[in-house]
């Protein structure tokens, strides 16, 4: 009797990703994809470009971002706004943490960049972290979320 519920316990111990498809990506070139993932959302941000944006995010994308909860192209319209009004980002995904399981990855790093408006370019620095996807051929942004550092105080 207490082999079968070894063998029970076993069976039900198995990792739960082994049904993943063969096109789950290994783990370490996902880091880099991942990273590159991120890039290509900031890309897509500087360029305004709603087709970029939706390659790079799931259908049921959300952020948290400017104490805010954005959905879908909420954020990238937001950004619109903002380059219409003349402010231009910058933004640097910096050494990205990333860890995989199966086809979810979590990323954590610090984004370095400035602000520019009305000629006033200020460095800024934030804290992100992301949830992505791996859809069978890439990984898709699920989550987003940015804590701005407060800036350094000027001098007087």
């Amino acid at each position: 009797m207490m082999r079968y519920a070894l063998l029970a316990l076993a069976a039900f111990s198995l990792p739960a990703c082994a049904h993943i498809p063969a096109s789950a990506p290994a783990a370490c070139p996902a880091n880099a994809d991942v990273g590159q993932t991120m890039r290509d959302m900031y890309a897509a941000l500087q360029a305004d470009d709603l087709n970029a944006w939706q390659a790079v995010t799931t259908k049921n994308f959300f952020a948290y971002d400017v104490g805010q909860r954005f959905d879908g192209a909420a954020l990238l319209e937001l950004i619109k706004v903002r380059h219409a009004e003349g402010v231009v980002f910058e933004w640097t995904v910096n050494d990205p943490k990333v860890e995989v399981d199966c086809n979810v990855a979590l990323v954590t790093y610090v984004n370095t960049g400035s602000v520019t408006q009305a000629g006033d370019k200020r460095p800024r620095t934030w804290l992100e972290s992301a949830t992505l996807k791996h859809d069978g051929q890439r990984w898709r942004i699920r989550f987003f979320h940015s804590t701005s550092v407060p800036p350094p105080a000027r001098p007087q």
